[in-house]
């Protein structure tokens, strides 16, 4: 399975998430999955990619020209692909998923997992989306979701899009489920 995984690229987070991003790595490498991810080799994603090799599983990586000149393309990838924008980064990751999986991350990793549950949510695709809860990080957002679904900007059965996982083996579990029944449309 290929496994598209969003997360921070950056190195001054918390060791609580580094550890959880070598966890979710070294699973992913085990139980054969193959890693498509952000192509770099810094912060969460260095270590998710790096975890993953180490463990034995396949690693493509996709980058924009831009982060590609900035000299922090992760070298090791079995593949790496270098797109001439973001949104083709994006179009690419997303092409190549079986499933989707959220480690924390900052604006970058909300956008690209805001993006992909958009696209579930309209019909364009049924993939699972997982992501990874560490220390609580998914509780403000999920939060913000529920006030969506109280005030009607999305209906409660969107909470269908998306599955919360406690650990990596929960997470694993949730990837390997067979696509959702389709959900309702999204206008009243």
């Amino acid at each position: 399975m290929r496994i598209t995984t969003y997360c921070s690229s950056s190195e001054a987070v918390d060791a609580a998430y580094t550890e959880a991003a070598h966890r979710y790595g070294s699973a992913l490498g085990a139980a054969g999955h193959e890693l498509v991810y952000g192509g770099t080799s810094v912060g969460l994603m260095g270590t998710v990619a790096a975890s993953t090799r180490a463990a034995g599983g396949r690693v493509s990586g996709v980058l924009p020209q831009l982060m590609f000149d900035r000299g922090i393309a992760d070298d090791a990838c079995d593949e790496l692909v270098v797109t001439e924008t973001m949104s083709d980064r994006k179009h690419e990751m997303i092409t190549r998923a079986d499933a989707f999986v959220a480690l924390p991350g900052g604006f970058g990793t909300l956008e690209e997992l805001l993006e992909v549950l958009t696209l579930k949510q309209l019909g364009y695709h049924r993939k699972p989306i997982v992501l990874l809860q560490v220390d609580g990080f998914w509780d403000g957002l999920l939060t913000f979701f529920e006030e969506l679904y109280a005030r009607a900007f999305a209906k409660p059965e969107y909470r269908r899009l998306y599955h919360l996982a406690a650990d990596v083996e929960d997470l694993l579990e949730l990837v390997a489920r067979p696509p959702e029944v389709d959900l309702p449309t999204k206008w009243y």
